[in-house]
């Protein structure tokens, strides 16, 4: 297995003292994932042009003229547009549509030299938590092949888990970047809305939807905001509030903090006894080292759920629609006129779970239902900020399981799609609030498999939360 690096400070220590180049680490990685091929984690690798690339930030090095981001070897979820390569949001409807631009994250990361390696498997269109849902079949996790990667980035989460990258970009709609980082043991983190630009991202639910890296450092993900993160001319949902320089700023939190944690999550029969066991163990730690730990309960707990599936699904009614045979991506050639096009491409060309999203979208959004569904989910949804808001007030950051409990099985959320959509419960509140929150791995359970914790903090508190994060996961 090829060697997995902590930090990309670590990587650099080893450039500097000539022990590897950035042509050797991407000619390892290349054979991990060769290696690891069965994993099922990228759609695509972009063997040739990496190791070229490489070649080039080497002779950068050499100059002193390379970028922040130099010797990091990056995948990016199959959802994120990078020019002159395929993006196919792991569905058929797309599978040889190649894009014509890059995003904005992905500029902004080659700016810095960063390598892209491949573009990772993930739930099509990003609509899943276990990533069984991809046209190209499901991603298995490096720790346990029979489980889950989690989703819907999961090919992101166990490209890094098996070190076939050294970190990966996904995007998090209602816990996509989150909870297969839990699965797989890694770090995942999902900004305040609007930190990171949204252009080139293939939109589920544009409401919600946040690029975030996987990484196996909190100063790896520090790093990597500090580069996508700022404003874009492109996206006017992006913020114009100056980003910080996070990696440089990351240190030791001051000062004792105020920590509120969800009561349920300890007092659920749905929570994993051993993830119950590890929460209660990092309470008693961080009373231990003199900060305030307090259980609270949610008063909306039951309605995030159902309100962010009433509005992600209406979201991506709306921004489906686009796909329609005619203007880009699969045509059915059963097709013989406009409505058949129509229809026979969206139902040949879309999978089961992204036919039932786009359903429910569709009725929730339809006349006599709109009120009784839609706008009554967006009042729900104020109603979660507002309350959110005010723990926030009193509090500094909320803790919480990131998943109710570890990897599940292949093949569950394909005899009970509420499976999956359950397992969104510890996630949803920072998506439906758009406040940052971070997955962090707590170690394994008795089977070996990774259990992940997760911190929320209010709007644009990102370094805060980083400072927190890595004194956490030193505790």
């Amino acid at each position: 297995m090829t060697k997995i690096y902590s930090s990309l400070n670590e990587i650099k220590s080893e450039l500097q003292s000539n022990k590897v180049t950035v042509e050797k680490l991407v000619k390892g990685y290349l054979s991990a994932i060769e290696k690891n091929a069965h994993l099922n984690a990228f759609n695509e690798v972009f063997a040739d042009e990496a190791i070229q690339r490489a070649v080039e930030v080497d002779a950068r090095l050499k100059k002193g003229a390379a970028g922040k981001l130099a010797g990091m070897v990056i995948a990016i979820k199959d959802n994120i547009c990078y020019k002159g390569h395929k993006v196919s949001a792991s569905s058929k409807i797309l599978s040889n549509f190649e894009s014509i631009y890059s995003a904005t994250i992905v500029e902004r990361l080659l700016s810095e030299d960063a390598i892209i390696i491949g573009r990772c498997n993930c739930d099509e269109f990003a609509m899943g938590a276990a990533n069984e849902t991809s046209y190209y079949g499901p991603v298995k996790n490096y720790a346990d092949n029979t489980k889950v990667s989690g989703g819907s980035s999961g090919g992101s989460a166990v490209a890094v888990q098996a070190g076939m990258c050294h970190a990966a970009i996904g995007t998090d709609t209602g816990g996509s970047v989150r909870q297969p980082a839990a699965f797989c043991g890694t770090v995942g983190f999902k900004p305040t809305y609007g930190r990171i630009s949204r252009h080139g991202l293939i939109a589920y639910a544009s409401s919600f939807d946040q690029a975030g890296p996987i990484t196996n450092s909190v100063e790896d993900a520090a790093l990597l905001l500090e580069v996508m993160a700022g404003a874009d001319d492109y996206d006017s949902t992006s913020s114009s509030q100056p980003v910080p320089t996070y990696a440089a700023n990351l240190q030791k939190p001051t000062g004792k903090k105020k920590i509120a944690y969800l009561q349920e999550s300890i007092s659920s029969p749905g929570v994993d006894k051993d993830l119950k066991n590890v929460l209660t163990a990092t309470i008693d730690k961080l009373r231990a080292d003199g900060h305030t730990v307090t259980p609270i309960a949610f008063d909306y707990l039951d309605y995030l759920v159902p309100a962010y599936y009433v509005l992600v699904t209406a979201e991506a009614s709306s921004n489906l629609s686009r796909y329609d045979g005619v203007h880009y991506g699969y045509r059915s050639p059963q097709a013989t006129d406009l409505m058949s096009t129509y229809k026979r491409s969206r139902s040949e060309g879309f999978g089961k779970e992204v036919k039932r999203r786009i359903m429910l979208g569709t009725f929730v959004l339809s006349a006599g239902y709109y009120d009784a569904y839609y706008a009554k989910a967006q009042k729900v949804r104020r109603l979660i900020q507002d309350k959110t808001a005010q723990i926030f007030e009193e509090y500094d950051f909320i803790l919480m399981p990131t998943a109710p409990g570890p990897a599940y099985d292949l093949g569950n959320v394909e005899a009970d799609p509420v499976v999956s959509y359950l397992a969104d419960i510890f996630t949803v509140q920072a998506s439906l609030t758009g406040v940052p929150a971070i997955s962090l791995p707590v170690g394994n359970n008795a089977d070996g498999l990774p259990l992940g914790l997760q911190l929320l903090a209010k709007h644009f508190n990102e370094q805060e939360l980083l400072n927190f994060s890595k004194y956490f996961v030193e505790l």
